[in-house]
């Protein structure tokens, strides 16, 4: 089987998409807003929660990761964490309901000033949805990382930042993991020290 035509397919959409993106015109503030959100908040001593399933999960660890970790400079650690504990995951969807993981979380942890960054490709994960919401109940700003426009998570949120429409959720999810890099990127540039 040659697969080179799958392969030269598989990269002109992912290259298309990626242009789309950065030629809505919504792309560039909404990424702009969502970085000073989080520096804001973490400058002032708040920390950043990221939420997502399956493959959008990965990405929000993959995000905390890099903000307790390091990205392209060394800097202090900066409080990031991603609800993807599996014994607190499935002892809440069994005791309660999976539509309550990330919800109950952030009612757990979340403080007034913090931020909450909500992954879901469609926009309409019900357990996202009901996070953000816990979120706005607590004071914690929110962020929307999906797709098209009109998702009642990009209704929700206080920054939405979103994907081109796609067939697939994978080309959605490499326009949100290079959206998380420059979060990252940016948080890093604008600097994090106390204010």
């Amino acid at each position: 089987m040659n697969l080179s035509s799958l392969i030269s397919q598989g990269l002109d959409e992912a290259r298309c998409c990626l242009e789309s993106f950065i030629q809505d015109k919504r792309t560039l503030p909404a990424i702009d807003a969502a970085a000073r959100l989080m520096q804001t908040a973490l400058q002032q001593g708040h920390k950043i929660i990221a939420c997502g399933n399956g493959g959008s999960l990965c990405d929000a660890t993959h995000f905390a990761e890099e903000l307790t970790g390091r990205f392209r400079s060394s800097r202090r650690p900066l409080p990031a964490i991603a609800v993807n504990d599996a014994a607190y995951l499935t002892c809440t969807a069994n005791d309660f309901s999976f539509e309550d993981v990330f919800a109950r979380y952030v009612e757990g942890v979340g403080q007034p000033g913090d931020v909450l960054v909500c992954l879901s490709t469609s926009g309409e994960s019900q357990n996202v949805l009901r996070a953000a919401q816990a979120a706005k109940a607590r004071g914690v700003k929110t962020i929307g990382l999906t797709s098209g426009s009109g998702t009642s998570l990009s209704q929700l949120c206080d920054v939405a930042i979103q994907a081109p429409s796609a067939p697939h959720s994978d080309r959605v999810q490499e326009i949100h993991i290079k959206v998380l890099h420059l979060l990252v990127q940016c948080i890093e540039e604008l600097g994090v020290e106390p204010s």
